[in-house]
């Protein structure tokens, strides 16, 4: 059992709900299911790419498909809920590099660039 003496801040633990909120954790709860209806609100983000993306895709013959926008999506969304900002969306043919904050692919990349490449100032990787 934790209690501040003021007796406006306290913290019991009971025996059947584990924890026991004071005042001031109310104001706490409040804000924290208000984030979470806000960020549950919030539709999707829409992918985009930048120009150097598109020009890379084209040049290196990426097709960018429905379907690969949905995995570019669900690597993103993946990523987010870890908190990762920039990623390394990769499978065995092409990878992105990817700007999670702004949903938007910063660059494409082919299988055989990848093989001598070094990805810097990333902070994770998704399988696609």
């Amino acid at each position: 059992m934790i209690e501040k003496l003021s007796g406006q801040h306290s913290v019991r633990q009971t025996a059947q709900t584990g924890f026991h909120r004071g005042a001031s954790g109310s104001a706490f709860d409040a804000a924290l299911q208000q984030e979470l209806a806000r960020q549950t609100a919030q539709p999707p983000q829409e992918i985009a790419f930048s120009k150097h993306a598109i020009s890379r895709a084209e040049e290196r013959g990426i097709e960018i498909t429905p379907s690969l926008i949905d995995q570019i999506k669900g690597s993103m969304v993946r990523a987010q809920a870890k908190g990762a900002t920039n990623i390394l969306a990769v499978d065995t043919e092409k990878a992105f590099i990817i700007n999670v904050p702004n949903a938007k692919v910063i660059t494409a990349i082919t299988q055989a660039e990848m093989k001598d490449s070094v990805f810097t100032n990333i902070d994770g990787a998704v399988f696609l």
